[in-house]
């Protein structure tokens, strides 16, 4: 292998697929980047065998090969090289890569690329497209509600995507709240498909993405074990999770009593207030919706009280129905309302211990359903 390539565009290949990168990789292959050419340009790849990311960098291909390379190290010597032209040439004799940039050289020992494990590209003719910019705004808005890595249910840890006729279902719950966004599809679904995606690798590709024009393909194996995302110059491949998604639909309240119109900007300072004064006791924020007369407008009430003080903020809102006092967890409501995307929320509920959904005003796409908390009298 013999090449050369521009120092920033190999910085930002690295960066892109190394955070799949095993830090205590089980095979000492795991930690490193496979580096390959491939039709004129430089492949850049590395897998934790869960998730696999896969970039293609512009290059001058002088001879073909394949290595891989720390990638701790390949990433800490690139990123510190000057802005020029870097040089590349693979010693196969001694499974090391020659680095060259103006006046800095070095030579880093690799592993064969044969016992780089194979990730798959080309696993089904049956493609979905989406608007990247489409499907990055259904990650932030949905995954936030995902569960922990750790988190016992491993179901409950990933996002659930439901295809059908034309259209894109993503789902994730935690236990305490859940959120749900639909969105349409550039193609017709051949058959209806449901597949849980780890939130881990949807978050990767919301990143890798952020610069993307062209539609995002969205590929999943007739086996529904995996599932491929395609971008222009970006692949991502990750493993499915097995199991079942709770039935989402028994989760969501079909009524309210009450509905409270507000601000989103004012309902989220009013909050992050609140969340100031209850951080030691479960970021309990406490909402008091109160109905409007002929000549005065509705209020909402928002506060919290704590050993360190308390704290009360006044709203003007539009409140249907009767007045209510419900609590919820107030870092959820901030994680819901800075991703909610429109200028005024609703909030709808029907008693304080039951759930509480949020929505944008105007769009019915997106659906937040969060569990109250329960008030000290």
């Amino acid at each position: 292998m013999k090449l050369s390539c521009l120092q920033e565009n190999l910085v930002k290949g690295i960066s892109i697929v190394s955070r799949v990168v095993s830090t205590r990789a089980v095979l000492p292959v795991l930690s490193n980047i496979l580096l390959a050419t491939e039709e004129g340009r430089l492949k850049l790849a590395a897998t934790d065998l869960s998730t696999s990311i896969t970039c293609w960098i512009g290059a001058k291909v002088e001879e073909d090969g394949e290595i891989t390379i720390p990638a701790r190290l390949l990433s800490d010597f690139v990123s510190t090289l000057p802005p020029a032209q870097i040089q590349m040439e693979l010693v196969a004799r001694t499974k090391s890569l020659h680095l060259k940039c103006a006046q800095f050289e070095a030579d880093i020992h690799g592993i064969d690329a044969q016992d780089f494990p194979l990730i798959p590209s080309d696993v089904s003719d049956h493609k979905l497209s989406i608007p990247t910019s489409t499907l990055r705004q259904m990650i932030e808005q949905v995954t936030l509600a995902a569960a922990p890595a750790d988190e016992g249910r491993v179901v409950l840890t990933g996002t659930l995507a439901e295809f059908r006729d034309s259209e894109l279902t993503m789902v994730a719950a935690d236990g305490f709240r859940l959120s749900l966004r639909r969105a349409e599809l550039s193609d017709e679904v051949q058959e209806p498909m449901d597949v849980i995606i780890p939130a881990r690798a949807l978050r990767e590709l919301a990143r890798v993405s952020v610069e993307e024009e062209e539609p995002v393909d969205i590929i999943v194996t007739p086996s529904r074990n995996q599932v491929l995302f395609r971008l222009s110059n970006v692949e991502i491949v990750s493993q499915l999770i097995e199991g079942k998604f709770p039935d989402y639909n028994q989760i969501i309240p079909s009524s309210y009593g009450t509905r409270v119109v507000v601000n989103t900007h004012d309902l989220m300072r009013a909050v992050r207030i609140s969340v100031l004064f209850s951080r030691d006791v479960a970021n309990i924020v406490r909402l008091e919706a109160i109905p409007g007369a002929e000549t005065t407008p509705g209020r909402l009430i928002v506060e919290s009280t704590a050993e360190v003080g308390q704290n009360v903020g006044e709203l003007d809102a539009t409140v249907e129905g009767e007045q209510m006092e419900i609590a919820f967890n107030g870092r959820y409501l901030i994680d819901m309302l800075n991703v909610i995307g429109t200028e005024q929320v609703a909030l709808e509920a029907t008693n304080p211990s039951r759930p509480g959904i949020l929505k944008p005003v105007g769009e019915d796409s997106l659906i937040y359903v969060i569990m109250p908390m329960h008030i000290k009298k």
